[in-house]
């Protein structure tokens, strides 16, 4: 009964970090039959509903949350344990799972996992992009990299980026049809390219500030689409102006294709931090990734 219960309580924690009966089969090497047919049987042992389900997701229910909450630390301690042990070889070795943002995992961790994954061939490295703010601990995940403000204050939190800013910039040709705004409030005069927030689900706010004075500024225009590269190429396009990280279009901004506007409101904030709950043992090779992704 216990070996029972232990194979289907690691199947209900994978149905429920993926969300979805067909991934958590693919990662677990089953069939989504056998996986399901193992939730029923769970669920009938404890004879309670632990997972809600629809044609098109599956969620756990308050009881599968609670249980989640009890067990999946304990899970994740085996692990840990189990990976410690890999921490006796010569050479470290041992599984790492990162999530991070489309923008964090280009500006921040793929510069270093580069030579780290050359430096340590037996450490592998799972990384999830994902805009979402996600609970790295309910979710699985080693660490997570987040701006500043975004990471919980339980967690440990390094930081792994400069200062950043955030920049406006447009194309040329749409300035010059439409004039340029010379304070943040005469964005809502223009066309402006939106971001939509996974977690919270409204639109991005365009944030300022200026000797000390921060405002966040509503926009609105005809498109709204997450992935950088596009909101870039949109602005290219002269579909409007976008709100984007600076690092992303110096290039673009230095060759004229495209022009900073109310650059004065642009003032510099805190970067990335790569951020971890305090209260997890680490293996050696988490704490060498830990270690490659500090500023130097």
């Amino acid at each position: 009964m216990l070996k029972e219960n232990v194979n289907d309580l690691i199947a209900f924690l994978m149905v429920a970090q993926e969300k979805s009966f067909t991934r958590a089969a693919a990662k677990l090497g089953l069939s989504q039959s056998a996986l399901s047919h193992s939730m029923r049987a769970l669920e009938e042992r404890m004879g309670i509903r632990l997972l809600t389900r629809t044609t098109r997701s599956v969620s756990p229910t308050e009881a599968g949350e609670r249980l989640i909450e009890r067990i999946g630390p304990h899970f994740q301690d085996i692990e840990n344990e189990l990976s410690s042990l890999k921490d006796m070889r010569d050479i470290p070795a041992g599984n790492i799972r990162i999530t991070a943002g489309e923008h964090a995992v280009d500006y921040v961790l793929w510069p270093v996992l580069r030579d780290f994954m050359v430096r340590w061939p037996d450490i592998n490295v799972e990384v999830t992009v994902d805009n979402a703010l996600m609970d790295i601990v309910t979710q699985r995940f080693d660490a997570g990299i987040r701006l500043g403000e975004a990471v919980a204050k339980d967690m440990i939190a390094i930081p792994v980026s400069p200062p950043m800013r955030m920049v406006v910039v447009g194309s040329p040709e749409y300035l010059r049809q439409h004039g340029t705004p010379q304070v943040p409030a005469d964005l809502q005069q223009h066309r402006c390219v939106n971001m939509r927030l996974p977690t919270a689900g409204g639109l991005l706010p365009w944030e300022f500030s200026r000797d000390g004075k921060a405002l966040k500024v509503r926009v609105e225009g005809q498109l709204t689409i997450n992935a950088l590269r596009h909101r870039i190429e949109a602005a290219r396009a002269g579909m409007g102006l976008v709100y984007i990280p600076e690092d992303t279009v110096e290039a673009a901004i230095a060759s004229g294709e495209l022009v900073g506007v109310l650059d004065a409101w642009c003032e510099p904030f805190p970067g990335y931090y790569l951020y971890y709950p305090s209260r997890r043992q680490h293996t050696t090779a988490f704490s060498l990734f830990v270690e490659a992704m500090r500023l130097p």
